[in-house]
C-alpha cells in the first residue's frame, strides 16, 4: 500500500473563518425585496431569539460590541449618577475596547489581574481594587469560557457596584446551569467576523431590567424620547396615540449615539444564530482534537480547562507556553502557515502605556500571559486534516 499523502495547507489556516450559506443569502433577498433596510422585522426577531437564548428579557441588536459596551455604561452612569473620575474595575487581559469604553465615558478603568487558568478575571483580588469611588466592575468571558459569577457577583452586591458583563467573545455558554450575559445589569455581545454568531460588524446588549433596556434603545438612537425608537413606532390607528409620537418623536432627551444596526446585518444573524447549535458543536470538536493531541505537552504547554460546572464556547483556543517566551513557537507556526494572535495584550499597547504608564509589572499572571500566550483557531469552517496539521506542526516544534 502506497504511503498516506501527508496533507499540506496551501492557504493560511486562520483563527476565524466564515460561509455565507443559502439560509443567510435567503434573508439578505428577503431584506432588499422589502425595500425595508432600518430595524424591521429581521432585527425584532434577532433581538427576540438572542434575548431568550441568554435567559433576558430584552436585546438590542446595535452596530458592534464596542458600541454595546460604551451606552451599557453611558446608561449606568446616568441612572446612578456617577461623576467624571469615578473607577470601573477591568481585568488586566481583555481586548481593548473593555477599556477604551470606560474612557470614553469620562471614568477610571481600574485593572484586576486574571486567574492562571481561566484567564478571566480574579475576583479574589477585586477586593483589594476596591476604593469609595468604585462604581461597578466589567468581567469579561474570555475565549470563551465564562468568568467565575458567583464569586464577582457576591462582591458587587456587597460593595455596592454595577456589573456589565463583556461576553463578546462568548455566547451561549452556561456558569451554573445559567446563560452569560444574565448575571448583571448588562450583557453585551458582539457579532464581528470569526466570532460565534456573525453578521459583519454588530452587538447586543441583553438585561432583564426594563428601564434599562428603554435607555439603551434610546442612547442607541441618538438619545430620543422612548416613545419613538424606530419607524414602527408612530403605526397606530389611535388618534391621541399618533399625536403624541408626532409631538415627541423628534425629541431628544439625553446624550446619544448613532450606533444602530440594519436589517441586513439582522438577516445574516439570524441566520446564523439557527445554526448556532451546529457552530458550537463544531468548534467543541475541533478544541478536543487540539486538546487530545496536545496533552502530552502539558508540562510545557498549558491548554484551556472547563471548570466544573462551567460550559466553553470556545471562540479561539488559548495556549500559554509555561516556562518561556512564545515567540519562537509563534514563528513556526506562522512559517507553516498556521495563523496565531496574541492573548490580548492590554497593559503593554503603546497608547496605554502613554496614559498609564508602565504598570504592567504589577499584574504578574497578564504579563506571563502577555509574554507567552497565543491562540490558534477552532472554528466551525477548519477541516479535520487542518486541525490534525496543527497538532503534528506544535509536536513538532517541541520535538
Amino acid at each position: 500500500m502506497a504511503p498516506q499523502k501527508r496533507f499540506v495547507p496551501t492557504e493560511q489556516i486562520g483563527v476565524g473563518g466564515l460561509e455565507i450559506g443559502p439560509l443567510e443569502k435567503k434573508y439578505v433577498n428577503q431584506v432588499l425585496n422589502s425595500s425595508r433596510l432600518s430595524h424591521g422585522p429581521f432585527s425584532q426577531r434577532f433581538e427576540s431569539i438572542f434575548a431568550r437564548e441568554h435567559d433576558c428579557r430584552y436585546a438590542c441588536f446595535l452596530s458592534s460590541g464596542t458600541s454595546a459596551l460604551h451606552i451599557a455604561l453611558a446608561v449606568l452612569k446616568e441612572r446612578h449618577g456617577w461623576r467624571d473620575g469615578d473607577e470601573v474595575l477591568v481585568p488586566a487581559v481583555t481586548f481593548i475596547s473593555t477599556a477604551n469604553i470606560v474612557l470614553y465615558n469620562g471614568l477610571q478603568p481600574v485593572f484586576v489581574d486574571v486567574d492562571p487558568q481561566t484567564y478571566n478575571i480574579d475576583a479574589a483580588q477585586m477586593e483589594g481594587k476596591i476604593t469609595e469611588r468604585t462604581r461597578a466592575v466589567i468581567p469579561v468571558h474570555l475565549f470563551g469560557l465564562p468568568a467565575e459569577m458567583d464569586q464577582i457577583m457576591e462582591v458587587a452586591e456587597r460593595r455596592g457596584l454595577r456589573v456589565i458583563e463583556d461576553s463578546c467573545e462568548t455566547m451561549f455558554a452556561t456558569y451554573g446551569g445559567k446563560k452569560v450575559g444574565s448575571f448583571g445589569d448588562v450583557g453585551c455581545f458582539s457579532t464581528y467576523v470569526a466570532h460565534i454568531l456573525v453578521t459583519g460588524v454588530g452587538g447586543f446588549c441583553t438585561t432583564s431590567d426594563d428601564e434599562l433596556a428603554v435607555m439603551l434603545k434610546s442612547a442607541m438612537n441618538h438619545g430620543r424620547d422612548a416613545i419613538y425608537l424606530h419607524m414602527d413606532d408612530d403605526k397606530t390607528a389611535e388618534k391621541e396615540r399618533l399625536f403624541e409620537v408626532a409631538a415627541r418623536r423628534f425629541r431628544f432627551v439625553r446624550l446619544g449615539y448613532s450606533f444602530r444596526a440594519t436589517e441586513l446585518e439582522a438577516a445574516i444573524g439570524l441566520a446564523q444564530l439557527e445554526r448556532k447549535d451546529e457552530f458550537l458543536l463544531q468548534r467543541r470538536r475541533n478544541a478536543k482534537i487540539l486538546t487530545e493531541g496536545l496533552s502530552h505537552l502539558e508540562d510545557r504547554l498549558q491548554l484551556p480547562i472547563i471548570p466544573e460546572g462551567r460550559t466553553h464556547s470556545f471562540m479561539m483556543y488559548p495556549m500559554v507556553l509555561r516556562d518561556q517566551p512564545k515567540s519562537d513557537l509563534v514563528n513556526f507556526l506562522e512559517g507553516r502557515k498556521i495563523e496565531t494572535r496574541d492573548m490580548l495584550p492590554l497593559l503593554s499597547q503603546p497608547i496605554y502605556r502613554q496614559i498609564f504608564g508602565d504598570i504592567e509589572g504589577q499584574y504578574p499572571v497578564a504579563r506571563w500571559i502577555n509574554e507567552s500566550g497565543f491562540y490558534v483557531g477552532c472554528h466551525p469552517y477548519l477541516k479535520p486534516e487542518e486541525m490534525e496539521y496543527m497538532v503534528e506542526m506544535i509536536c513538532e516544534y517541541f520535538r
